[in-house]
Protein backbone atom coordinates (compact mmCIF):
# COMPACT_ATOMS: atom_id res chain seq x y z
CA UNK A 1 0.00 0.00 0.00
CA UNK A 2 1.09 3.63 -0.92
CA UNK A 3 0.18 6.93 0.51
CA UNK A 4 -1.53 9.11 -1.98
CA UNK A 5 -0.02 12.29 -1.24
CA UNK A 6 3.78 10.73 -1.53
CA UNK A 7 3.46 7.87 -3.35
CA UNK A 8 5.75 6.42 -0.56
CA UNK A 9 5.11 2.87 0.63
CA UNK A 10 2.91 2.63 3.74
CA UNK A 11 4.58 0.36 6.96
CA UNK A 12 2.18 -2.31 8.00
CA UNK A 13 1.85 -1.04 11.31
CA UNK A 14 1.27 2.33 9.87
CA UNK A 15 -1.70 1.29 7.75
CA UNK A 16 -2.97 -0.58 10.75
CA UNK A 17 -2.72 2.89 12.91
CA UNK A 18 -4.24 4.25 10.03
CA UNK A 19 -7.21 1.87 9.54
CA UNK A 20 -7.76 1.74 13.30
CA UNK A 21 -8.00 5.66 13.42
CA UNK A 22 -10.50 5.63 10.54
CA UNK A 23 -12.50 3.07 12.13
CA UNK A 24 -12.48 4.92 15.47
CA UNK A 25 -13.45 8.48 14.15
CA UNK A 26 -16.53 6.68 11.60
CA UNK A 27 -17.75 4.77 14.34
CA UNK A 28 -16.47 5.49 17.85
CA UNK A 29 -14.15 3.88 20.44
CA UNK A 30 -16.79 0.63 20.84
CA UNK A 31 -16.03 -0.32 17.33
CA UNK A 32 -12.17 0.25 18.10
CA UNK A 33 -11.73 -3.80 18.49
CA UNK A 34 -8.84 -5.83 17.30
CA UNK A 35 -11.17 -8.10 15.55
CA UNK A 36 -12.90 -4.98 13.40
CA UNK A 37 -9.24 -3.53 12.88
CA UNK A 38 -8.22 -6.73 11.20
CA UNK A 39 -10.89 -6.92 8.86
CA UNK A 40 -10.72 -3.73 7.99
CA UNK A 41 -6.86 -4.15 6.72
CA UNK A 42 -7.76 -7.52 5.62
CA UNK A 43 -5.67 -9.44 8.12
CA UNK A 44 -6.78 -12.45 10.25
CA UNK A 45 -7.28 -10.78 14.30
CA UNK A 46 -3.92 -13.13 14.92
CA UNK A 47 -1.96 -11.69 12.41
CA UNK A 48 -2.43 -8.54 13.54
CA UNK A 49 -0.47 -8.88 16.69
CA UNK A 50 2.71 -9.81 14.78
CA UNK A 51 2.67 -5.48 15.13
CA UNK A 52 0.64 -4.55 17.87
CA UNK A 53 0.50 -7.24 21.20
CA UNK A 54 -2.71 -5.95 22.07
CA UNK A 55 -5.61 -3.72 21.59
CA UNK A 56 -3.73 -1.47 24.08
CA UNK A 57 -0.55 -0.75 22.34
CA UNK A 58 -3.11 0.37 18.99
CA UNK A 59 -4.78 2.71 21.26
CA UNK A 60 -1.29 3.89 22.70
CA UNK A 61 -0.25 4.60 19.31
CA UNK A 62 -3.29 6.22 18.27
CA UNK A 63 -2.31 8.68 22.29
CA UNK A 64 0.70 9.26 20.16
CA UNK A 65 -0.89 10.78 17.23
CA UNK A 66 -3.26 12.77 18.70
CA UNK A 67 -0.82 14.39 20.66
CA UNK A 68 1.82 15.02 18.17
CA UNK A 69 -0.85 16.57 15.83
CA UNK A 70 -2.09 18.54 18.68
CA UNK A 71 1.88 19.61 19.55
CA UNK A 72 1.45 20.91 15.61
CA UNK A 73 -1.70 22.56 15.83
CA UNK A 74 -0.87 24.54 19.35
CA UNK A 75 2.78 24.73 17.92
CA UNK A 76 1.49 26.90 15.15
CA UNK A 77 -1.46 29.42 16.75
CA UNK A 78 1.49 30.25 19.31
CA UNK A 79 3.52 31.07 16.59
CA UNK A 80 0.70 33.30 15.07
CA UNK A 81 0.00 34.76 18.55
CA UNK A 82 2.84 34.22 20.61
CA UNK A 83 2.24 34.03 24.32
CA UNK A 84 -2.01 33.96 23.69
CA UNK A 85 -3.34 31.74 25.87
CA UNK A 86 -6.76 32.79 23.80
CA UNK A 87 -5.43 31.57 20.51
CA UNK A 88 -4.20 28.52 22.14
CA UNK A 89 -7.57 27.73 23.36
CA UNK A 90 -9.13 28.48 20.01
CA UNK A 91 -6.62 26.03 18.48
CA UNK A 92 -7.18 23.40 21.25
CA UNK A 93 -10.66 23.11 21.22
CA UNK A 94 -11.32 23.13 17.68
CA UNK A 95 -8.93 20.24 17.55
CA UNK A 96 -10.55 18.62 19.85
CA UNK A 97 -13.98 19.21 18.15
CA UNK A 98 -12.68 18.24 14.76
CA UNK A 99 -11.08 14.94 16.16
CA UNK A 100 -14.06 14.12 19.19
CA UNK A 101 -13.43 10.01 19.45
CA UNK A 102 -9.61 10.44 18.96
CA UNK A 103 -9.22 13.33 21.52
CA UNK A 104 -11.62 11.29 24.21
CA UNK A 105 -9.85 8.56 23.60
CA UNK A 106 -6.60 9.58 24.57
CA UNK A 107 -7.51 12.40 26.86
CA UNK A 108 -10.23 10.18 28.93
CA UNK A 109 -8.08 7.49 30.20
CA UNK A 110 -4.66 6.98 32.01
CA UNK A 111 -1.77 7.85 29.77
CA UNK A 112 1.02 5.54 30.42
CA UNK A 113 4.46 7.45 29.81
CA UNK A 114 6.26 3.84 28.87
CA UNK A 115 3.92 3.04 26.00
CA UNK A 116 3.99 6.63 24.56
CA UNK A 117 6.97 8.05 22.17
CA UNK A 118 9.28 9.83 23.83
CA UNK A 119 8.31 13.55 24.60
CA UNK A 120 5.12 13.90 22.76
CA UNK A 121 3.11 14.73 25.67
CA UNK A 122 5.75 17.67 26.08
CA UNK A 123 5.73 18.85 23.18
CA UNK A 124 2.25 18.99 23.30
CA UNK A 125 1.92 21.15 26.63
CA UNK A 126 4.78 23.32 26.07
CA UNK A 127 2.91 25.44 23.91
CA UNK A 128 0.75 26.27 26.94
CA UNK A 129 2.89 26.42 29.44
CA UNK A 130 4.93 29.38 27.63
CA UNK A 131 2.13 31.17 27.35
CA UNK A 132 1.58 30.73 31.20
CA UNK A 133 5.12 32.34 31.42
CA UNK A 134 6.43 29.10 32.50
CA UNK A 135 4.54 29.22 35.80
CA UNK A 136 3.67 25.10 36.06
CA UNK A 137 0.68 25.14 37.87
CA UNK A 138 -1.13 28.14 36.29
CA UNK A 139 -0.36 26.43 32.61
CA UNK A 140 -2.01 23.42 34.55
CA UNK A 141 -4.56 25.24 35.54
CA UNK A 142 -5.09 26.29 31.89
CA UNK A 143 -4.82 23.38 30.44
CA UNK A 144 -7.50 21.54 32.96
CA UNK A 145 -9.98 24.92 31.88
CA UNK A 146 -9.57 24.13 28.45
CA UNK A 147 -9.26 19.77 28.68
CA UNK A 148 -12.98 20.30 30.96
CA UNK A 149 -14.71 22.41 28.47
CA UNK A 150 -14.04 20.55 25.47
CA UNK A 151 -14.92 17.17 27.21
CA UNK A 152 -18.10 18.70 28.47
CA UNK A 153 -19.01 20.07 25.07
CA UNK A 154 -18.30 16.50 23.66
CA UNK A 155 -20.11 14.99 26.32
CA UNK A 156 -22.67 17.67 25.68
CA UNK A 157 -23.02 18.44 29.54
CA UNK A 158 -23.91 22.00 29.15
CA UNK A 159 -27.63 23.30 28.84
CA UNK A 160 -29.26 24.07 25.99
CA UNK A 161 -28.96 27.01 24.75
CA UNK A 162 -25.73 27.61 26.70
CA UNK A 163 -23.27 30.28 25.17
CA UNK A 164 -20.45 28.25 24.89
CA UNK A 165 -18.25 30.93 23.05
CA UNK A 166 -18.79 33.56 26.24
CA UNK A 167 -18.05 30.66 28.97
CA UNK A 168 -14.66 30.15 26.69
CA UNK A 169 -14.26 33.63 26.67
CA UNK A 170 -14.65 34.04 30.70
CA UNK A 171 -12.50 31.34 31.21
CA UNK A 172 -9.43 32.45 28.64
CA UNK A 173 -10.09 35.45 30.31
CA UNK A 174 -9.19 34.26 33.95
CA UNK A 175 -5.98 33.12 32.77
CA UNK A 176 -5.02 35.91 30.73
CA UNK A 177 -2.97 38.87 32.47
Amino acid sequence: MSDLATGQEISRPRQIIAAARALLEKEGPEALTMRRLADRVGFTAPSLYKYFPDKSSVVAALACEMLGEAAEVLDVAEREAPGSFSALAAAYRTYALAHPHLYLLTMGRPLHPATLTAGVQDAAAAPLFRAAGGDEDRGRAAWAFAHGMVVLELNGRFPPGTDLSAAWEAGIAAFTV
